[in-house]
């Protein structure tokens, strides 16, 4: 599969001059990454016309007093209508939970949903709606031609309330100050 070796539960960091504006400045938790091709949740971007309470009115899901709200997210361009929740990896929905790594797993069905209104459910949660994906050899591409970084995926960066800052944090986290990034891609 390249020079890219599987990277799910990595971060994938927007470069500036991407020329995509739905993933400028975007940090993504790669879920899953294989010879297939890839998918990934966007983790900084807010999603302001729906909250958690909202989407749980328009499931009938009630809420207990104890219910949890957690954030809603734009995962992705793909499947927009549908709700996957990354969370820490402390929940188990059975077969519907798919595990990322030792840290991470998503579950996308409303069980996870259902235990988050009634305040239980995973220790670190958040909603996307949609996700990020990719062909065959496609992000590996994407990759080469600078349009990624690639570093690790800490827990209080990926669940941090601070959406706005999780594109520095990860590129911090790498070395890289984002004043100095270039969108030229070149070889010295």
């Amino acid at each position: 599969m390249d020079e890219v070796t599987d990277l799910d539960g990595k971060l994938l960091i927007a470069m500036p001059g991407m020329g995509d504006p739905r993933f400028e400045r975007a940090v993504i938790l790669l879920c899953a990454h294989s010879a297939e091709g890839a998918m990934g949740l966007i983790v900084n971007k807010p999603s302001p016309e729906l909250s958690f309470a909202g989407l749980l009115e328009q499931l009938s899901i009630p809420r207990a007093p104890a219910g949890r709200d957690i954030r809603v997210h734009f995962g992705g361009p793909v499947e927009r209508g549908r709700g996957f929740v990354l969370h820490s990896a402390d929940y188990a929905g059975g077969p519907a939970t798919m595990r990322i790594d030792a840290r991470y797993g998503m579950t996308a069905t409303l069980d996870i949903l259902e235990a988050l209104a009634q305040g239980a459910g995973p220790a670190q949660a958040l909603l996307a709606l949609g996700y990020a994906g990719w062909g065959p050899g496609q992000l590996e591409a994407e990759i080469r031609a600078n349009g990624w970084l690639v570093g690790d995926a800490p827990g209080e960066l990926v669940f941090s309330g601070d959406d706005a800052g999780k594109w520095a944090g990860a590129l911090k986290g790498l070395g890289v100050d984002p004043l100095t990034l270039s969108a030229a891609a070149g070889r010295a």
